[in-house]
């Protein structure tokens, strides 16, 4: 018998041979090409912003210059033009690009916008109107070509009404400047029709573009009813598919909307679903799905603590993948016009809460491993590090607890949003209880037994408050806040108790282990019982051995005794008798004030 021989395997060497075959086996490649967003982007960025159709036809032609260039399909040479069109022979193989469909749609946008520059012109010269028609008329054929090469199997569904949807436009735009009313409304209805059944099956952020080509083709379709006399090729668009003229759109839709679900993920959240397109995002969110049985396995409360702390670093880099995303897009930056979220906007905030939300678990496991530490040997208890866990130190962690809780009120949609603030609300009084009993700990160990009784109290208040409320199923704060209750009880009338004795006396104060310190030696009290602990070291008071010296009055006795025996000397001599008259001299030093008078 003889056995036929793949003269291919012959030809290659086995291990060629099996690759040629699994090439030969491969699928194709599918594309996919958004043509109005694509088209529309360009025209934004290239002129039409301002309406200059001309500097967009000078764009298109340098575009379809590179990519003849890149794509390797020059037509001709220097000296020589041999025109070379895109087939689908260019889409199949090894060398398959999508970029070489982007040629027939370039082509096409610019001679439209050649067709529209010369719409401008003929308002002044009347012969452009011919020049006008035959540009659209190009326009058409290209966009013809870009259709035939979309309706092969190298392309999607979307790709596929997408092009549809563009062919009708084009044509409707032709008939509309040749005033073939009918034919013009018929095109631009169809075309319409595709983009609203796209808008559908598309995620909400891709919706925008198409909702605003369909009302830009509305004018168009009602200026074609007023010339034709009626309504009457618009009213049912069931009758255009009985017709034939698109047969196959829910075929199309149905496979569209199964890629969209295939490709871009969705998670709903407080009742909205947000459509996830980065790839960072959608891997964070698959990751997530099983968090709670991973943390649930791990040994102890540090494992816990690890886990999480991954799952944060992959959280962060997936808000930092959208705020990229919405950089790139200004127009992703501003809300809707009622002030409600984009897509793209709800799904940071989904992803910020979610960050919170981790960061808030990580934190009560923290303060569960310091509780751990704390109950295990008292106030002294010392963590597996070494250091000294006190109450102060587990306030400090439920103090960034709250602060998580006020990053979550300010998260951005949602400030005014009261249901989801009474949420948050609640959730923040349950800490409020755990971070006041620790503070009133704090002031326990400090022997502040008034203030610890207030806080006592104020804990109470928000322990009995956050029970009423049913939101901290999530993190299984009910028990505990139970448990903290009834421990308050018991300490409460302890450091109440306390505060009572402290005013009575400095005694029973002391009594208590509050020791007060003095200078008096100890003779001068030993009818007080006082605990000093000086007198137990190498120089206590007890008596002062060198007496302090006192002031005392002074007695100048000697003086007084002395002066009984002094004689003084007789001065008669000296003094002049005032019964003797001092004449006329005397007279002038008294007036002059060169004597004065004897006393």
């Amino acid at each position: 018998m003889s056995e036929e021989i793949n003269p291919k395997s012959q030809e290659l060497p086995e291990g060629e041979a099996e690759t040629a075959e699994n090439d030969e086996n491969q699928a194709p490649k599918v594309f996919t090409i958004e043509v109005l967003c694509m088209i529309k982007k360009s025209q934004q960025q290239h002129g039409l912003r301002h309406g200059d159709y001309q500097r967009y036809r000078g764009y298109c032609s340098r575009r379809v210059k590179r990519l003849r260039k890149t794509l390797h399909l020059p037509q001709g040479d220097r000296r020589h033009y041999k025109k070379k069109d895109v087939t689908v022979a260019h889409l199949e193989g090894k060398g398959a690009d999508e970029r070489f469909v982007h040629i027939p749609l370039i082509l096409a946008e610019r001679a439209w916008a050649y067709a529209m520059q010369l719409r401008q012109e003929s308002n002044t010269e009347p012969r452009k109107k011919f020049h006008l028609v035959s540009k659209l008329k190009k326009a058409v054929v290209y966009a013809h070509q870009l259709q035939d090469l979309c309706n092969t199997d190298a392309f999607d569904a979307r790709s596929k009404l997408e092009c549809e949807a563009y062919v009708a436009w084009m044509e409707g735009s032709l008939k509309f400047e040749l005033g073939a009313w009918r034919e013009a409304a018929e095109n631009l209805k169809k075309a319409q029709l595709v983009y609203q059944n796209l808008i559908q099956a598309l995620p909400e952020e891709e919706q925008i573009i198409y909702k605003a080509k369909v009302d830009e083709l509305a004018p168009s379709l009602r200026y074609c009813a007023y010339n034709i006399g009626g309504n009457a090729s618009m009213d049912d668009l069931l009758e255009m598919r009985g017709q034939g003229v698109l047969n196959n759109l829910d075929a199309l839709i149905a496979q569209t909307k199964t890629q969209s679900l295939e490709t871009l993920q969705t998670t709903e959240w407080r009742g909205r679903k947000v459509t996830v397109r980065p790839e960072k995002v959608r891997l964070f969110l698959i990751s997530i799905q099983d968090l709670a049985k991973t943390v649930d396995k791990a040994k102890d409360n540090q494992a816990k603590i690890e886990i999480i702390e991954d799952v944060l670093i992959d959280c962060k880099d997936a808000i930092t993948a959208v705020r990229d995303e919405i950089k790139q897009d200004p127009k992703l930056r501003t809300a809707s016009e009622d002030g409600a979220l984009t897509g793209i906007q709800y799904l940071l905030s989904y992803l910020s809460h979610t960050r919170l939300m981790l960061t808030l678990e990580r934190n009560l496991y923290m303060v569960a491993q310091a509780k751990q530490s704390f109950e295990e040997s008292g106030a002294e208890a010392r963590s597996q590090e070494g250091k000294r866990v006190r109450p102060q130190d587990i306030s400090r962690l439920y103090e960034i607890i709250l602060q998580n809780i006020v990053e979550l009120q300010q998260l951005q949609g949602f400030e005014n949003d009261a249901k989801y603030q009474a949420e948050i609300n609640e959730l923040a009084l349950a800490f409020k209880a755990f971070r006041t009993y620790y503070i009133a700990l704090t002031l326990i160990n400090l022997k502040r037994w008034k203030e610890a009784v207030a806080l006592y109290e104020r804990s109470t208040k928000y322990a009995k408050e956050a029970l009423q409320s049913n939101k901290m199923n999530q993190f299984n704060l009910r028990a505990e806040l139970t448990d903290l209750v009834k421990a308050i009880e018991g300490s409460r009338f302890s450091a109440h108790a306390y505060s009572v004795l402290e005013d009575d006396s400095s005694d029973s104060s002391a009594l208590y282990g509050k020791q007060s310190k003095t200078t008096k030696p100890l003779f001068e009290r030993l009818s007080e019982y006082r605990e000093d602990p000086s007198l137990l070291t190498k120089n206590p008071n007890v008596i002062k051995l060198v007496p302090e010296m006192e002031p005392i009055p002074c007695k100048p006795l000697f003086f007084d005794l002395a002066l009984n025996f002094i004689e003084f000397p007789d001065l008669e001599d000296k003094i002049q008798d005032p019964k003797k008259g001092a004449g006329i001299s005397g007279f002038v030093k008294g007036f002059l004030g060169w004597g004065g008078a004897n006393k």
